[in-house]
């Protein structure tokens, strides 16, 4: 069988060689990079002979037998077969809408498995994860961040586990915010199943991804691997309840690896779901009471951040005003106006411009220019 064959015409042939080659067991980002490099694409790496493929440093007699045999077995078409059935995207690092932070990390995934899709709001992205086993205390701590920095426009990324995982997601549907899962396993083989009517909900206000490809049984070690993913699409990661020994703490040392952020909520000292968590806090950690803590400190990463539709951000306090304050500011410059003229051109009644400018000078964005005149801070 030629190697490049495919049913999916929507695929080019760099990709499906691409995409053969990312299949073989053995080969990683590093080796990939390796013989691209060497060959100078993934088409000529698939067209080498066993003895060309050896040449190249990292690859042995193992990976390039294994390189061999993959031109003449169906997985890439049973691959994308799937995909296309079950609506799957695949995503290669190429493509425009591949996350950009993704690209960045030192290990970044092959390929993208997808459901849903990628908005440019997704830039602007939170991690939340922690225990499986969570207590009432972490389950009302998790649901009130989440809520609260869905509202501000940030993008909830977590794991889909039990506990405070779901939890994040959930609370970020309920506000009608966007919310991504990175799954260990497949996309169309969730896990854990009881989440299988959580993450089709996902899909419609924002994405499941991994790069598991499908037909793999889910292995423990996935699941660390998969950790480097969520905190490699975010700014930074909340960490709520984690005991000594967790997955959490293993996406919090990518976190750290990666250059994001690390927060984490203190519990009390005798809680064994609290250790994990105290002890980042004490080697670093930015501690965190409440969604505007994490606000202020992602603050310069905010600093004329564009928006879905346009609007500059100046300051992480903006992300949190309703859409009477965001009317009131939009007209509201550095250069001092008139009240009379905001109340002109919001088209809002008197009382609640002037309410308005009220709470957002309380905010810190606005200060009176004197002559009844306002201008930003």
């Amino acid at each position: 069988m030629d190697h490049r064959n495919t049913s999916d015409t929507s695929l080019t042939r760099e990709q499906i060689d691409y995409l053969r080659l990312a299949l073989v067991h053995g080969v990683g980002p590093r080796t990939m990079l390796s013989l691209v490099e060497y060959f100078g694409s993934a088409s000529e790496v698939m067209s080498a002979s066993e003895s060309q493929l050896r040449s190249v440093e990292r690859i042995g007699p193992k990976i390039s037998h294994a390189i061999q045999e993959s031109k003449t077995t169906r997985l890439v078409d049973r691959v994308v077969e799937h995909c296309q059935k079950n609506q799957v995207r695949i995503l290669f690092p190429t493509d425009d809408d591949f996350p950009e932070l993704l690209t960045q990390i030192s290990d970044p995934p092959l390929v993208l498995y997808v459901k849903g899709n990628f908005e440019p709001q997704d830039q602007l992205s939170i991690a939340i994860v922690g225990s499986r086993h969570a207590t009432h205390y972490g389950r009302v701590v998790t649901e009130g961040l989440s809520r609260s920095l869905s509202r501000a426009g940030l993008t909830i990324v977590s794991g889909l586990a039990r506990g405070i995982d779901t939890y994040a997601h959930r609370s970020a549907i309920e506000v009608e915010g966007r919310t991504i899962a990175v799954l260990g396993s497949h996309v169309t083989d969730v896990y854990p199943s009881e989440n299988e009517d959580l993450a089709t909900e996902i899909t419609q206000s924002g994405l499941i991804m991994s790069e598991t490809p499908p037909f793999n049984e889910p292995k423990a070690g996935v699941f660390p691997a998969r950790n480097r993913l969520i905190s490699g699409l975010s700014l930074g990661v909340i960490v709520i309840e984690a005991a000594e020994r967790s997955g959490a703490l293993i996406t919090a040392t990518h976190a750290g690896e990666q250059g994001r952020d690390l927060f984490a909520i203190p519990g009390p000292v005798n809680a064994r779901m609290s250790r994990g968590c105290n002890r980042l806090i004490r080697d670093g950690a930015i501690l965190v009471q409440d969604a505007e803590d994490v606000l202020e400190h992602l603050g310069p990463l905010f600093s004329a951040a564009k928006v879905a539709d346009d609007k500059v951000i100046r300051h992480p306090s903006e992300l949190q005003l309703n859409d009477q304050e965001q009317l009131v500011l939009q007209h509201v410059d550095v250069v001092p106006i008139d009240i009379d003229e905001v109340i002109l051109r919001s088209g809002l009644a008197v009382s609640r411009v002037l309410s308005t400018i009220g709470a957002l000078e309380m905010r810190g964005l606005i200060r009176r220019a004197g002559g009844g005149s306002i201008q930003r801070v």
